[in-house]
C-alpha cells in the first residue's frame, strides 16, 4: 500500500529571491482604501474606437488561425516603414523585424537569446523590474550600475568602467521608467564610442518612444548606425495606443541577431494574437496617432505638474513618459515604501516607492506617479495630495 503525500514536492526556485511585487501591494493597498490608484503604469481611458474597430472586422473576415510565427507580414512591412520614416534606419521586415507578446516577452527572449551562464548583463538601475530576474533566468550574472541620483542621467564612466571581457549585453531604456528622464544625443554619441571598441550587445527598450515633452527628439538606438548594429531595439504598441492588455510589441535588430532571437521566440512565444496584428497594420497607416502623443501626454503632464506645485512634493524633470517623480523630503520623514503607504491609506492616492526599482533598496526619498489618467482621475488625485 503506498501512502499519498502529505507536502507538495518543492523543486528548488529558478528566482529565490522574488515574491509579490510592490505593484500588486499597492494596487491591493489602493482598492482596500479606495485610493485614486496612480502607481501601475497604464491608461484608464480607452483606446481609438477604430482600433477595435479594426479587431473586429479581422476576425469577421476570419482572421483567426495562427499566423506567420515571425508576425503579420504586412505588421512587420509597416513598422520597417515607420522606423525608416521616424528615425531613417531601414530594416528588412521579413528578417529584421518581430512581431512579439508585448515588451516584456521581447526583452526576456532577446536575452535568453544571447546570454549564457555566467555572461555578465550591465542594468542600469533603477529599472523595469523584469530585467534582472529575466538575466537570473538566462544564467547570467547582473552588473548593476546606477544612474545618477537626482537626476538619473546615465553615468557613462560607470558603464565604461563596468564592461569586462564577460560582458555579453548592456540594457538600456529610455524614456526612461521610472524616472522620466531621456537620454541625449550627446549621451548616445558616447555609449557608441565606448562600445565601439566591444562586442557588446546592446538591449534598447524604447517602448515610450512616443512620450517625448518640450520639443525634445526621442534618441532611438535606430539613429545610431554602430548602436543598431549590436541592438535589440523594444516596441510596445500597447504603450503607445493605449492598449496595454493587448500584449503585442516589436523587435528590431540585424538579420544574424534576429535569427537567434527567433529561435527562442518560436518555442516561448511561437506566435501572436493574429486579428490584432491585422488591426494594427492597418492602423499604422497614418501616422497621427503617434506623432499626436506628445501633445497629448505633455497636456496631461503638465496639468499633473501643476497641481502637485501646490504642494510640498518637490518635482523632479519630467522630459518623457507618462511617469512623474517627486521629491518627499519636505512632507515626511517616513523612508519610501512607508510613505507610500502612509499616501495611500491616509490621503488616498498610491504611489510607488523609487526604492524598489533597485536591487539593493536604494533609498533617496523619491516616489513616482503615473498620469496616464482622464484629467478628471487626476483631479481627484491633486484634490486629495493637496493636503500636502
Amino acid at each position: 500500500m503506498t501512502l499519498a503525500r502529505s507536502h507538495p514536492i518543492l523543486p528548488p526556485s529558478r528566482l529565490p529571491q522574488v515574491g509579490t511585487t510592490i505593484f500588486t501591494v499597492m494596487s491591493a493597498l489602493a482598492a482596500e482604501h479606495q485610493a485614486v490608484n496612480l502607481g501601475q503604469g497604464f491608461p484608464d481611458f480607452d483606446c481609438d474606437p477604430r482600433l477595435v474597430d479594426g479587431v473586429a472586422d479581422a476576425m469577421r473576415r476570419g482572421l483567426n488561425q495562427y499566423p506567420p510565427m515571425t508576425g503579420v507580414p504586412a505588421l512587420r512591412e509597416a513598422v520597417a516603414r515607420k522606423i525608416a520614416a521616424e528615425y531613417g534606419r531601414t530594416y528588412d521586415a521579413m528578417s529584421e523585424i518581430t512581431v512579439t507578446a508585448g515588451a516584456t516577452q521581447a526583452i526576456l527572449t532577446a536575452i535568453l537569446a544571447v546570454v549564457h551562464p555566467g555572461d555578465e548583463v550591465i542594468v542600469l538601475e533603477p529599472c523595469y523590474d523584469s530585467y534582472v530576474p529575466n538575466i537570473e533566468l538566462a544564467g547570467g550574472v547582473v552588473v548593476r550600475v546606477p544612474l545618477t541620483p537626482g537626476t538619473f542621467r546615465p553615468d557613462l564612466d560607470r558603464i565604461a568602467a563596468a564592461i569586462t571581457p564577460r560582458t555579453r549585453a548592456l540594457l538600456i531604456n529610455t524614456p526612461h521608467n521610472p524616472s522620466g528622464t531621456v537620454w541625449t544625443e550627446a549621451e548616445m554619441r558616447r555609449l557608441q564610442d565606448i562600445l565601439a571598441p566591444t562586442d557588446v550587445l546592446l538591449i534598447s527598450d524604447e517602448v515610450y518612444e512616443h512620450m517625448v515633452f518640450d520639443g525634445a527628439l526621442h534618441q532611438s538606438v535606430a539613429r545610431y548606425g554602430d548602436l543598431a548594429a549590436r541592438a535589440f531595439i523594444v516596441s510596445s504598441f500597447g504603450k503607445t495606443y493605449h492598449v496595454t492588455g493587448w500584449k503585442v510589441g516589436t523587435v528590431a535588430a540585424p538579420a544574424a541577431m534576429t535569427a537567434e532571437f527567433r529561435k527562442v521566440h518560436q518555442f516561448n512565444v511561437f506566435t501572436v494574437n493574429t486579428p490584432v496584428q491585422h488591426a494594427l497594420a492597418a492602423y499604422l497607416a497614418d501616422p497621427a496617432p503617434y506623432r499626436e502623443l506628445p501633445a497629448f501626454y505633455q497636456r496631461k503632464r503638465d496639468l499633473f505638474r501643476q497641481g502637485l506645485g501646490r504642494t510640498r512634493l518637490r518635482l523632479l524633470p519630467g522630459e518623457g513618459t507618462y511617469f512623474q517623480c517627486v521629491d518627499i523630503s519636505a512632507v515626511s520623514s517616513l523612508d519610501e515604501a512607508a510613505f507610500c503607504r502612509w499616501l495611500t491609506a491616509e490621503i488616498g492616492v498610491a504611489a510607488i516607492p523609487m526604492s524598489a526599482f533597485y536591487g539593493n533598496g536604494f533609498d533617496q526619498r523619491v516616489v513616482r506617479f503615473c498620469f496616464a489618467k482622464r484629467d478628471d482621475t487626476l483631479q481627484a488625485a491633486l484634490q486629495r495630495l493637496s493636503k500636502l
